[in-house]
Formats: structure tokens, C-alpha cells, sequence
């Protein structure tokens, strides 16, 4: 009979590693933690350096293991470099966690097309060709991976009115639950799990306007009272990210209070 793993052990990530894109801080940093926490090692980019280096201060000041690339992914042949930057600082990678992203708030009929393509390329085209370069390069030939989609409850549903005004954004967001469960259907084969988490309000930089004039009015309105913490990703990406969620792929989890249920 097969020795049954206890809990402790099932959620234990000693010896995977991990790449967190936008991982030099807000939920990136967070979750690059609840990796590293665990026993990874873990890989964050960014595009500034100094911020990452911040980051790397606070992972190493927990013990962690962890490095760091400075990248544009949306510039061209970036998503390559950067698994390839990655792959030489840990030897593979385990865990892929996308969650670089831009937004940009302009009502729908004067959004720049610049502005729309800026979100696009970014949010969706940079994660389906860093998917594409860290599975072929590395997950593929293994035959195991957990990748990790950042999307949004703004993904799943319109904005109210009266509220933001993010169309490519929400747009973005939307196609990255499809992409995760299209890609966990065609990448099963090759023991490689997909699943997206989709966070409500978080304090973060990209957040900050819309909080600082609606934060009481969205944590009213959150059947939980209250707007994400600097802990309320961590249980949700490890579980993805390690053998407690073998068994899951082509799911998308929303954290988000309760908002998206209501």
C-alpha cells in the first residue's frame, strides 16, 4: 500500500523552484514569500532594479533563497530571456507564477488604442509566450509544472457604473481565465497543472487611486468587510503551486472577500 502523505508534507515546496513575475512587491512579493516560506527557491523579475533588490533584502531576511532578473516583458523577446535567465540561475523550474500586469483607466470610447495594446501585450501576450518559452524549455521535457495566472475578479465580471473605467484591463483579465483553462486541457498530457487566481482589492500601487476613493464603499460592499492583506494570497498559491493541489487544473479561484459571489 502506497504511504499516504500527511498534510505538512503534501503543501512542503523544499527543493521546487519557482518564478514570480512582478514579483518585487505588492502581490508578487507576496506570494514570492508563501513560496519561499515553503522551501522554494524562487526567481523574481521586475522592471526596476531597485525594487528589486528591496524585495530581495526582504526574502532573504526570511530565509529564502531567491534571485532576480530585471525585465521588460513587454518588450520584444523578453518572455524568452527571461526563462532562460531563470532556468540558468535554478536548473528548472517548477512553479510559474504570471503576475506582471498593467492597467489603464479611460472611459471605453476614447481608450487610446496605444493604451489598449500597451494592457494586451503585457497582461496576456507576455503570459502566453513566457508559458510557451518556461514549458518547452524546461516543464515539457520533465513532464511536471504548476503554472499560476494573476487574473482578476475584474475578469470576471463589468465594472459598476459610476465606478472604474478599465476596458482593456477587465478585457485582459477575462481572456487569461480562458487561456488558463485552454492551455490546463491541452497541457494536462504533459502533467503540467494551470490554475488562475482572480484577487479582489488589494492595496497596491496599481490600486491606490481607486481605494483611496472608494475603499470604504468596497469594503462595505464585501460580504467579508474588509479588502485583502498582505497574507490572503499565500494559503491560495501554495496550495496551486504543491502537491496538495495535484489533483486541481483549469480552475480559477477567486479571493476577493466574497464580492464576486454576491
Amino acid at each position: 500500500m502506497a504511504t499516504v502523505r500527511t498534510t505538512q508534507q503534501l503543501f512542503d515546496l523544499a527543493g521546487k523552484t519557482a518564478l514570480v513575475t512582478g514579483g518585487s512587491r505588492g502581490l508578487g512579493l507576496q506570494m514570492a514569500l508563501a513560496l519561499g516560506e515553503q522551501g522554494a527557491t524562487v526567481v523574481i523579475s521586475a522592471r526596476k532594479q531597485n525594487e528589486l533588490d528591496e524585495a530581495l533584502a526582504a526574502l532573504s531576511a526570511q530565509g529564502i533563497a531567491a534571485h532576480a532578473v530585471a525585465i521588460d516583458l513587454a518588450a520584444d523577446g523578453a518572455p524568452e530571456q527571461l526563462a532562460q535567465a531563470a532556468i540558468d540561475k535554478l536548473g528548472h523550474i517548477d512553479i510559474l507564477v504570471n503576475n506582471a500586469g498593467a492597467s489603464w483607466g479611460a472611459p471605453a470610447e476614447d481608450m487610446p488604442a496605444e493604451a489598449w495594446d500597451k494592457v494586451m501585450n503585457l497582461n496576456m501576450r507576455s503570459v502566453f509566450l513566457l508559458c510557451q518559452a518556461v514549458a518547452k524549455r524546461s516543464m515539457i521535457p520533465r513532464g511536471q509544472g504548476r503554472i499560476i495566472n494573476i487574473a482578476s475578479i475584474a475578469g470576471l465580471a463589468g465594472n459598476p457604473p459610476g465606478t472604474m473605467k478599465t476596458i482593456a484591463y477587465n478585457t485582459s483579465k477575462g481572456a487569461l481565465v480562458n487561456f488558463t483553462r485552454a492551455l490546463a486541457g491541452e497541457w494536462g498530457a504533459h502533467g503540467i497543472n494551470v490554475n488562475a487566481l482572480a484577487p479582489g482589492f488589494f492595496p497596491s500601487k496599481m490600486s491606490a487611486g481607486v481605494l483611496q476613493a472608494m475603499g470604504d464603499k468596497l469594503m462595505a460592499e464585501a460580504p467579508l468587510g474588509r479588502l485583502g492583506s498582505d497574507e490572503d494570497l499565500k494559503g491560495a498559491v501554495v496550495l496551486f503551486a504543491s502537491d496538495a493541489g495535484r489533483h486541481i487544473t483549469g480552475q480559477i479561484l477567486a479571493v476577493d472577500g466574497g464580492v464576486s459571489a454576491v
